[in-house]
């Protein structure tokens, strides 16, 4: 009798965000259109999460998109990496 394999689970996935922010919609429709889940930090009620984005990112605009422990950068970084064929991977678990 064989040991259940068990695929590594999907990096984490944190978007920092605002209220008001399409580009911040966008990555997050585009996200929930592949299934994906993610955890979102609003940079605009906690001035602590703003300061450590900018630490992280070193930008100050919004999104900020993380996979595992990869700066992906904002919507426009996402979306070229996924044009590129390199998101998929990223997504499951590569860097």
């Amino acid at each position: 009798m064989s040991a259940p394999s068990h695929a590594d689970p999907a990096p984490d996935i944190t978007i920092y965000t605002s209220a008001i922010c399409g580009y911040c919609t966008a990555a997050k429709n585009f996200l929930r259109s592949r299934g994906l889940h993610w955890r979102e930090v609003r940079i605009d009620t906690d001035p602590a999460q703003r300061e450590k984005m900018v630490a992280l990112a070193k930008r100050t605009s919004v999104p900020q998109i993380f996979i595992g422990g990869v700066h992906v950068g904002g919507y426009d970084d996402m979306m070229a990496l996924h044009r590129a064929g390199k998101l998929e991977s990223l997504l499951a678990g590569g860097a």
